[in-house]
Parts: C-alpha cells; sequence; structure tokens
C-alpha cells in the first residue's frame, strides 16, 4: 500500500509539473503565433519592428475578421457570362468544298458560366480573370447591392490570366490594392467571391506559400508566381478578392489544386503586385507592355545542383541566353544563377518571372548573379517581345484573334517537308485554333483558298474574314504538320 501511494503521488506530480509547462508554453508561444497579423501604430513605429509588433499583440481569441470583411465584401461582384458553344465541329476539303459545297453546322446553343469580380475605380474600372470572359457574347455584372450592369471588356492578358472589365456607373465601393510582396507566409487571408452562385461569401484561411508555379497557363510568356492560400476557394470564385486583415486587396483568386473540380485544400492567387502593372497597361496602353529578359529559367534542384556543381540552392538557374535579346546584350551567360534584381532576392525562377513581370520595355533592371563561385552585378535593358523598347500598339492582333504566336518557317522546314510556303503555330493559348483541335507546330500553308507567306498577310485575311457581313466569320485553313501529316479545319473566329 504504500508503495501504491509513493507511485499516485509521482504520477500527479508529474501530471501537475506537465500541466504548468503546458500553460507557461502557451502563454509564451502564443503571442509569436499572433504576430504576423498585428499593426503598427502611433509612436511604436519607431521601436523596433519585432518588439512594436509584440507590443501591439490582442489578447488570445480576440482575431476578427469582421473589419475586413465588410472593407471588401460591397467591392466585389459577381460576372456571368454568356456565349455560344458549337454543338459539332467539323473539318473540310477544300477540294470536296468546291464540288459539293460548304458542310452544314448545327445551329449553336447558348451558354452560361459566372465567377467574380473586384471593383477597383469608383466610375467602374473591374479586374477579373481572362478565362471567366474569355470567348463571352455578354458579360453581365451584379453588385452586391443586387444592381446589374452590362459591362464592357476594356482588355486581357492570357499571360497572368488577368482581363479588366468597365461598367457605366459612379461613387461605386472600392478596395484599397495592398502590396503583395508584404505577406507572410502563415498571414490571414480572406477570399471573397461568388462560390456556386452563392453570392458575397467571405472564407478565411493563410498563405501557405508565395511565388507557385503551377503551369496552369498555356503560354510561351506565361507569368506564375502565385500567391498559395487554404482559404476555401470553388468555382465562381475565380476574379474574386483576395483581401488582408486590413482588407487591402493583395490577390486575385484563380485557381485551386483539386482531383474533383471543388476545392480540395489549395488556391492561388495572382499577386496584387502583377494585377496592378498589367491593368495599369490595359487602361494606359490598351494592351500589356510586356518586357522580356530573353533567357530560358530553369529550377534549382538538389541534383542540378550537384550536376552543375553551383555553390546554392536558391536562385533561378540560367538554361539558355536567346540571341539577341536583352540578357545577351548585358552580359549574361548559360549557367548563371541569378540570386537578386534591383536588390530584391531571388529564391526561384518564379520569383525572377514575377519581378521582370512588374517591368515594362526599356526599363533598366540590375541583376546579380554568380558565374564560377563569383558574384557579378549586370544591367540589363529590357525589350518587347519584338526585340526593341518601343510601346506595342494595341489593335485586333493575329494572337488576339487566332489565340496563338505564328512565324514565317524556316528554309530547312520548307525543304524537309517540300512546301513552297506558310506560316507555323509556334504556340497557343485560349482561342479560335485551339478550338479547332489544331496543335502547336501546324503549318498554315493556305487560308481561305490563299496561299500564306508572311505573318502579314494572313492578318490581312482574317481581319477580311471578320469584316465580313455574315452571321458566322469562318476561316479555312490548309496546312501540314511537322510530321508530314495534312490537316484542314474550318475556324470560327470572333
Amino acid at each position: 500500500m504504500k508503495n501504491f501511494f509513493k507511485f499516485l503521488f509521482i504520477v500527479l506530480f508529474t501530471a501537475g509539473v506537465s500541466a504548468l509547462t503546458t500553460v507557461l508554453v502557451l502563454r509564451h508561444v502564443e503571442p509569436q503565433v499572433l504576430i504576423g497579423q498585428s499593426t503598427i501604430e502611433g509612436d511604436s513605429t519607431s521601436l523596433p519592428l519585432a518588439y512594436a509588433r509584440f507590443s501591439q499583440l490582442p489578447e488570445a481569441g480576440e482575431t476578427d475578421f469582421t473589419q475586413a470583411a465588410e472593407l471588401s465584401v460591397n467591392a466585389v461582384v459577381h460576372v456571368k457570362t454568356t456565349y455560344k458553344m458549337q454543338m459539332s465541329r467539323y473539318q473540310t476539303d477544300p477540294f470536296l468544298e468546291f464540288f459539293f459545297g460548304r458542310p452544314q453546322q448545327q445551329q449553336p446553343q447558348t451558354q452560361q458560366a459566372s465567377g467574380s469580380g473586384v471593383i477597383i475605380t469608383q466610375d467602374g474600372y473591374i479586374v477579373t480573370n481572362n478565362h471567366v470572359i474569355d470567348k463571352a457574347d455578354k458579360i453581365l455584372v451584379v453588385l452586391n447591392d443586387k444592381r446589374e450592369f452590362e459591362a464592357t471588356l476594356v482588355g486581357t492578358d492570357p499571360n497572368t490570366d488577368i482581363a479588366l472589365l468597365k461598367i457605366d456607373a459612379e461613387n461605386l465601393p472600392i478596395i484599397a490594392i495592398g502590396n503583395s510582396d508584404d505577406l507572410r507566409v502563415g498571414e490571414w487571408v480572406l477570399a471573397v467571391g461568388n462560390p456556386f452562385n452563392l453570392t458575397s461569401t467571405v472564407t478565411a484561411g493563410i498563405v501557405s506559400a508565395k511565388a507557385r508555379n503551377i503551369n496552369i497557363i498555356s503560354s510561351d510568356m506565361s507569368i506564375e508566381s502565385f500567391i498559395q492560400t487554404d482559404a476555401a476557394v470553388n468555382p465562381g470564385n475565380s476574379g474574386g478578392a483576395l483581401v488582408n486583415t486590413r482588407g487591402e486587396l493583395v490577390g486575385i483568386n484563380t485557381a485551386i489544386a483539386s482531383q474533383t473540380g471543388s476545392y480540395s485544400g489549395y488556391s492561388f492567387a495572382v499577386p496584387s503586385s502583377i494585377m496592378t502593372k498589367v491593368v495599369s497597361d490595359i487602361k494606359q496602353y490598351g494592351v500589356v507592355q510586356r518586357a522580356v529578359l530573353g533567357v530560358q529559367i530553369q529550377e534549382i534542384t538538389d541534383q542540378l545542383q550537384k550536376e552543375k556543381k553551383l555553390p546554392t540552392l536558391q536562385g533561378a538557374y540560367i538554361a539558355k541566353v536567346v540571341q539577341g535579346s536583352a540578357a545577351e546584350q548585358a552580359g549574361m551567360r548559360e549557367g548563371d544563377v541569378v540570386t537578386h534584381i534591383n536588390d530584391q532576392r531571388i529564391k526561384s525562377g518564379s520569383e525572377l518571372q514575377e519581378h521582370i513581370g512588374r517591368c515594362r520595355p526599356g526599363d533598366k533592371v540590375e541583376l546579380t548573379i554568380i558565374r564560377d563561385g563569383k558574384n557579378l552585378t549586370l544591367t540589363a535593358e529590357l525589350r518587347n517581345k519584338n526585340g526593341n523598347t518601343s510601346i506595342v500598339e494595341k489593335g485586333k492582333s493575329l494572337s488576339a484573334a487566332l489565340g496563338a504566336e505564328l512565324e514565317v518557317i524556316s528554309a530547312a522546314e520548307i525543304r524537309q517537308l517540300g512546301i513552297r510556303n506558310g506560316v507555323k503555330v509556334t504556340s497557343l493559348s485560349k482561342g479560335a485554333l485551339a478550338d479547332a483541335s489544331i496543335k502547336q507546330g501546324y503549318i498554315i500553308v493556305k487560308a481561305n483558298g490563299e496561299r500564306i507567306s508572311s505573318v502579314e498577310q494572313l492578318q490581312d485575311i482574317v481581319n477580311d474574314a471578320l469584316a465580313a457581313d455574315e452571321d458566322e466569320h469562318v476561316l479555312f485553313l490548309s496546312g501540314i504538320y511537322p510530321n508530314g501529316r495534312v490537316a484542314h479545319y474550318a475556324v470560327a473566329l470572333k
């Protein structure tokens, strides 16, 4: 019995010490967990940053998202789109068409879809995702107070999945735009949007990661440096607001990681730093002024570090330098590792893309690189996709009309395929060619029966087709793939 009481005393003593230790640890750890959501006010800004934040911490359980929700919910709109979906597609042979006429199509059916948008100016400019309004014939915007407006599409940027709309209204509620660079992993954020047509929905989560590249934008000039969060986002949230606890817009919700099509734990948003630049360009120039460094980037893995004997796992590895590019003119070489741009540390290739994506042609950037174990500083003057620093003019470009980038085929391809002329599809995004099931690498030899020997010539034919007084604008293409397969397509134009 004596031994039993002795054992019981030890157990109770141990439990008491454990409980006391738990209380002490919780009292010590809890303020550190909340540091990321505190604000610095008044004279406390003169204190060291960590101490100033520590001194302003709320008490346990005081976390409150109501103010941020109230500041943002009225500026997030419901975007409803209407578009025509073709019930069946056809491919034609110009030879058969000559004898038997153009084959008939079934009448298109009207389809509807919806997403979200964010009011950024009181006079009615609204930012959303490009994929929300892509191919839409009509765009309707419904405000949180239930007013409805038909929206005009100002411009789009498929490379960042951003689009700008305009409605005819005044004194609209707006969201203050914050600095996404200031976001910290672990910081609380809210996602505001219209999932499953449930208007004005607010969910909360934390920033799970930054500068995330998930390879969802199919473009050679895509910029993916997403903010990853675990705030619940579902279909319909696309184009909605990601806001911090101060109610500032820090991102545009764009995608979810899902095997089912519904939320599975992670969502992704375009940072406000990229969105602001894209929207500014669209408003000022009508088209995004894309700056190009002229390199191919490869992420540094443990295997690559060992193979190339790199001194670090951080930074962006330069796998190729394009001839005649800004990078080549600055003196960059294959094998360089970019560690800083304009004194900002670069941890990955997507971070380098993000910083370049904020620039315009003609901007100069200072790059810190590691080469042969030594740090070097280079200055590059960025260029546009045409290789110069000129402003790209707004217009119904061929790439916008077809959803593709094209170039004249080389002499080697002419000899190899036994053809006399043609322009090749070098990249595809969402658009007319992709809708017609045309694949990258397709060489257009004829368009509407006319031999094509330049991109400008194809541009004129597309413009004529769009200007034709017909119910449906169709472009008939004949061409060949690099493997020798001949293919004919009927491409529906908008």
